[in-house]
């Protein structure tokens, strides 16, 4: 089963989440927890688990002969992300670290003068803690493009996916390219929320985004007890979502949370029976 979690809003809980149902779902079967949040990974820190590096990912990027350059400027004027500076009568200037590896140049530029090379971008890592495995991508600083080694990591996570009986997913907060790839070919989405007006705003376009790409969600309301519950539940009936789980306040949770141990919780284990159901 693949199961992801995920919510729009960050310090929603979502993390949380992910790690505690990863560990109540482990003594039902086998779990590989695959933390999608490549800008800023901690699943490795909630659970205390220790990573090793398995993977360096990589990402085209322009190489220029200038033998061939005529100093036309087209490369520029087509860059996006203006890592491209041409002043006029000049070689190209080039800012790797800004390059999205979009190739625009390399089809733009009349005479065939820019080929390619590879930067690295990021890594891939692994881990163990007691029945859960996890795989872990990070970006390197600076990097502009997180989707890539989410791809990365996630061919790794989908090349191990036979060995396993859940597949838990933790993505990045927001709606953008890296989120969509995380939730792409997943059984179920978790929309973990909170109580408040950000919540419901973010909770909703987290629904949209998962109706566009068909992927089922459900609603896990943390905090439940804290706020106003009928921003979320509004939202609920609207897309037509089940709140699966509501979680109130709790200072054991934390207190887990902060010394990286496993959160083990009584609405945790209803969730783990929900999902299964």
């Amino acid at each position: 089963m693949k199961i992801v979690v995920t919510g729009g809003k960050g310090g929603t809980g979502k993390s949380t989440v992910a790690t505690a149902l990863s560990s109540e779902l482990s003594s039902k079967g086998k779990v590989l927890l695959f933390d999608a949040d490549v800008d800023c990974p901690n699943d490795h820190l909630i659970l205390s688990t220790k990573i090793k590096k398995i993977k360096t990912v990589t990402q085209v990027i322009p190489k220029w002969d200038f033998s061939k350059c005529v100093k036309c400027g087209r490369c520029s004027e087509v860059c996006k992300t203006s890592s491209i500076v041409q002043i006029k009568e000049k070689y190209p200037i080039f800012v790797p670290e800004q390059c999205s590896g979009c190739k625009a140049c390399m089809i733009a530029c009349p005479t065939g003068a820019i080929g390619k090379t590879h930067k690295d971008i990021g890594v891939v890592y692994e881990g163990k803690n007691g029945n859960v495995d996890m795989i872990s991508g990070e970006l390197k600083p600076g990097e502009p493009v997180s989707e890539f080694v989410v791809t990365a990591a996630k061919d790794i996570v989908n090349e191990k996916s036979k060995d396993y009986d859940f597949i838990l997913t933790d993505t990045a907060a927001g709606t953008h390219c890296d989120v969509i790839t995380a939730l792409l070919d997943n059984d179920i989405a978790l929309a973990v929320t909170e109580p408040t007006p950000l919540g419901a705003h973010d909770l909703e376009l987290i629904l949209k985004l998962s109706k566009i790409l068909e992927v089922p969600v459900k609603i896990v309301l943390n905090r439940s007890d804290i706020g106003d519950a009928s921003l979320i539940e509004e939202i609920a009936e609207k897309y037509e979502t089940e709140i699966i789980s509501r979680i109130p306040y709790s200072k054991a949770i934390l207190e887990s949370y902060s010394n990286g141990d496993a959160i083990k919780n009584i609405h945790i284990e209803k969730l783990a029976r929900d999902v299964m159901r």
